[in-house]
């Protein structure tokens, strides 16, 4: 009797999981095609076939690896995008991508929003070369906040607390910056606050077994108002306390000068460095090295690793402190590598996108940094709309990183591969 039940039972849940594969496929593709259709009949359908759209291949106020303007054939563009949209979507119907879904459904987005510029810039001039640069700045404390889930995350560990962590690494590497004068010193301590918190949500979550959604929202609260009370009662009053030194464009030499990738990549913020230098690390780390095997192990099977000498309760120790640096290190970016003061709620629910980020890269270093620019060039439309004489308001389109959010979090791109223990506390027997 228990031999005939066991395979039946496999063969339903098999047949669940099949079903609901082949509904997130098909309804994959027919956004995809329904995207296409948006750009063939509401932007192209409304420009003349003689109009041009100019993008300026060099950001502003940069000389070195400067780049002949691109001048394209509007109507003609959105058109050859719509069909590249359609065969996406109709692969995606009839066969699938498979793992690489997700990065189809990214290829669609950029598709999108670049129909959109082209749209917007038709008979007209837009700097693409310095909204890609800001793009890649707008995404540096998204990314990190994507590294610092997946740290936590593949170790069991749920923190949705980054965005409290980078809030707080804000303001205290502001004060401190500002105190010191000195930017290194001003990220140190916004890390090392950023750290702290790590370690209370470690404490809370895994010695005390507190659910770790509401330890994380415990901290996000405890940071809002921490930050608050002190902005209005030091930096607001006193100015000297809230003006940091700043980490300034590194320019490194010879790869600055390749065009449009040098003044992009090559010739940019400290952060944006540091950005693809732990995207390598925490990648090799992860998935090279005997030290991430057992981290994953510990998040896929804490039991079983634990039978094999590995220490749960240190590993997952560890991934969240390491957790907390990286998002100190992504919240110490908006006083110190961007705006250059505090304020409030500064962060602006970036450490929320990050986590959309890392599930969107499907809980990978490489995955999360493609999201977290994805994320960035939605998020730099809106400064640039302004500039176009748009009539779409610049705040409705400063909305997009958020509307992104919320498509990921609902499970359009599939929920990829969640660590088995992720959230799950562990009591060793």
């Amino acid at each position: 009797m228990t031999t005939t039940t066991a395979p039946s039972t496999a063969v339903i849940q098999r047949a669940r999981i099949s079903d609901i594969s082949r509904t997130r496929r098909i309804s994959t593709g027919v956004i995809e095609i329904l995207v296409a259709v948006f750009i063939a009949f509401v932007f192209a359908r409304t420009l003349q076939p003689d109009m041009f759209t100019k993008f300026v291949m060099t950001p502003g106020g940069i000389t070195v690896g400067s780049m002949g303007d691109w001048v394209i054939r509007s109507q003609f563009t959105l058109y050859l995008l719509a069909a590249l949209c359609v065969v996406i979507g109709a692969f995606q119907l009839i066969k699938g991508f498979g793992k690489f879904t997700n990065l189809m459904v990214g290829f669609v987005f950029l598709f999108l929003i670049f129909s959109f510029l082209t749209w917007q810039a038709a008979g007209k001039s837009l700097n693409l070369a310095g909204m890609l640069s800001s793009s890649v700045q707008l995404a540096v404390p998204i990314t990190l906040g994507a590294f610092s889930g997946i740290l936590c995350e593949r170790a069991g560990v749920v923190n949705i607390a980054i965005e409290g962590m980078m809030l707080m690494s804000a303001m205290v590497g502001a004060l401190m910056g500002s105190i010191t004068d000195s930017a290194w010193l001003g990220l140190f301590f916004g890390v090392l606050s950023s750290v702290l918190l790590a370690a209370l949500h470690a404490v809370l979550s895994i010695k005390y077994k507190i659910d770790q959604i509401i330890s994380g929202t415990v901290i996000n609260m405890f940071s809002a108002g921490m930050t608050a009370f002190l902005s209005q009662k030091f930096l607001q009053t006193r100015q000297e306390l809230n003006n940091p030194a700043m980490f300034t464009r590194v320019e490194i030499p010879g790869l600055a000068e390749i065009p449009l990738l040098g003044p992009i990549f090559f010739n940019t913020n400290f952060f944006v460095y540091l950005m693809f230098a732990l995207l390598i690390v925490i990648q090799v780390a992860l998935f090279s090295t005997r030290w991430g095997l057992r981290m994953r192990s510990v998040g896929e099977h804490p039991k079983a690793a634990d039978t094999l000498g590995i220490n749960v309760i240190k590993t997952r120790y560890m991934a969240v402190l390491l957790g907390g640096l990286v998002a100190g290190l992504g919240g110490a970016f908006f006083t110190l590598g961007s705006v250059g003061r505090f304020d409030e709620g500064m962060t602006a629910g970036k450490g929320f996108i990050g986590l959309a980020a890392m599930i969107f890269g499907n809980y990978t270093p490489v995955g999360a940094l493609g999201a977290g620019i994805l994320f960035g060039f939605a998020d730099s439309i809106g400064s640039k709309l302004s500039l176009l004489g748009s009539t779409i308001p610049s705040t409705l389109m400063s909305t997009a990183p958020y509307i992104i959010t919320m498509i990921v979090l609902a499970g359009f791109v599939g929920k990829g591969h969640v660590p088995a223990a992720d959230g799950v506390a562990y009591t060793k027997e």
